[in-house]
């Protein structure tokens, strides 16, 4: 039986569905954590990461069970606590604090992928002058920074040729955004769960947009992900029901997320996402070192896909953890 300390960032004063989502994550993997027959307790962390240090000495737990999604409300802040853990020596599940660090910069991370040869879509940046939005092609305004889709609304897809580049980078308010060509084609979400001989590619999901109308931007947006009661939320369906033609293509996408799982260093669980165009090229568009595990997560969708239930998948990244320590 191991001691689990579940850190999770402290929330803001009035947090977001999709910011509430950490305490269902926290009350899931406590549940399963019982079931393993592993004691836990939780602490919240903000910015004041000495208290989390003493209360680490205090409490001594075998291992942390880090769910911190940001802190004081920025995703770019979200490596820290695993710093910390990292400097006290103390066993932490998931990736590093490089990886977190790295994977939580979307530019960053493109730039690393484009360096390995990985293919992603291109991408410019506000004040960017060298590199400007084209005719005839069409873009995505993404937040750097934040995921789940924060941010990110139908209005979110702009056409390069009547996008004001001048006003995008003159306004402070965009400074944490990019604009990312988009790529017209399918979606697909690939998990990637520790196993004891290295990560394992769990069933790959079709994200599909159904009955959508044809002006109506292809989007993993905020709505079809957060708004209970939107169209996109009813309309956005996962699927694991994929056609013996794919076979080849979905090879690829299992052959680049692990050649992603190396160049970040992820341990414990992740997932890749991918827009595939016209032609069947895949294209990374993230890479998520931290997922989200609720129980309704896609994350966990594919695991159970792959015969893997959440007590499981729990106990396989403690696992993971402790043999990493």
């Amino acid at each position: 039986m191991k001691q689990v300390l579940l850190l999770i960032n402290t929330l803001t004063d009035k947090p977001s569905g999709d910011e509430l989502d950490v305490l269902v994550q926290a009350e899931a993997v406590e549940k399963a954590l019982e079931n393993l027959g592993h004691s836990h307790s939780r602490a919240y962390c903000g910015l004041n990461l000495e208290y989390i240090r003493v209360l680490l000495e205090t409490r001594s737990p075998d291992l942390v069970f880090n769910l911190v999604e940001s802190m004081a409300g920025k995703g770019s802040l979200i490596h820290l606590p695993a710093w910390l853990l990292e400097t006290c020596g103390i066993p932490f599940t998931g990736s590093p604090a490089y990886a977190l660090m790295i994977t939580t910069d979307k530019v960053r991370t493109k730039s690393i992928l484009r360096q390995q040869g990985i293919p992603t879509p291109d991408w410019i940046l506000p004040g960017n002058w060298d590199k400007r939005p084209e005719t005839g092609i069409k873009y995505i305004l993404k937040p750097i920074w934040e995921d789940g889709s924060a941010g990110i609304t139908d209005a979110s897809v702009v056409e390069g040729g009547t996008f004001d580049f001048e006003g995008f980078s003159g306004d402070h308010k965009f400074r944490d955004y990019f604009l990312e060509e988009y790529i017209d084609g399918r979606e697909f979400n690939i998990t990637l769960l520790a196993g004891r001989g290295g990560p394992e590619v769990m069933p790959v999901a079709e994200m599909r947009y159904v009955d959508y109308p044809e002006d109506k931007p292809r989007i993993l947006n905020f709505a079809s992900k957060w708004d209970e009661g939107s169209f996109e939320y009813a309309k956005t369906i996962r699927s694991f029901d994929l056609p013996e033609k794919d076979s080849e293509l979905l090879s690829r996408l299992k052959e680049i997320s692990l050649e992603c799982w190396g160049v970040f260093e992820m341990k414990g669980y992740a997932r890749v996402d991918f827009r595939v165009d016209r032609n069947q090229n895949p294209f990374v568009l993230e890479v998520n070192a931290n997922p989200c595990i609720s129980p309704d997560a896609g994350f966990v969708a594919a695991c159970a896909h792959g015969g893997v239930d959440y007590d499981s998948m729990i106990g396989r990244i403690i696992t993971d953890t402790m043999l990493q320590a």
